[in-house]
């Protein structure tokens, strides 16, 4: 709720310094295409300390191209998130932590899983990932360190 609220603050200001001053130099230059448009908020996934595909919440999330994704640690150990594809991964994610915001390559479907607990699996759009076979650790099947 508070994010929503200062997304919304910020837009009203950048609103509001745009409509100042009464009127346009005539020389100023006009960016391409009208402007930058604001940021798209960013897709928080919650860690939540279980194993398998309850290991985040929302799993699957939905997520826009060009959509940015944080992921807030509720676990009592640190994770780091990468996609199954190799191509993104974040920092560790400390307890109580949120990572930065990151491209997770989201324009389709894709699946991703903690580097330190490989028995924690999620996905983007529609896509749920498989918890690896023969999974034997805590973080497999909803147990815990």
């Amino acid at each position: 709720m508070e994010g929503r609220r200062t997304i919304v603050l910020v837009l009203a200001g950048a609103l509001a310094a745009a409509s100042c001053g009464g009127g346009s130099t005539p020389n100023s230059p006009t960016p391409p295409g009208g402007g930058t448009p604001p940021p798209a908020a960013a897709v928080t996934i919650t860690i939540t300390g279980q194993g398998g595909k309850l290991a985040f919440n929302p799993n699957p999330a939905s997520v826009n191209a060009g959509q940015l994704v944080v992921f807030k640690n509720n676990d009592v150990v640190a994770h780091r998130v990468m996609l199954d594809d190799g191509t993104v991964q974040t920092p560790e994610i400390a307890p109580g932590a949120t990572s930065a915001p990151v491209a997770m390559g989201t324009s389709g479907s894709k699946t991703y899983h903690c580097t330190i607990h490989p028995g924690m699996v999620g996905g983007f759009n529609g896509t749920e990932a498989e918890v690896p076979p023969n999974c034997n650790q805590a973080y497999c099947f909803g147990g815990g360190d």
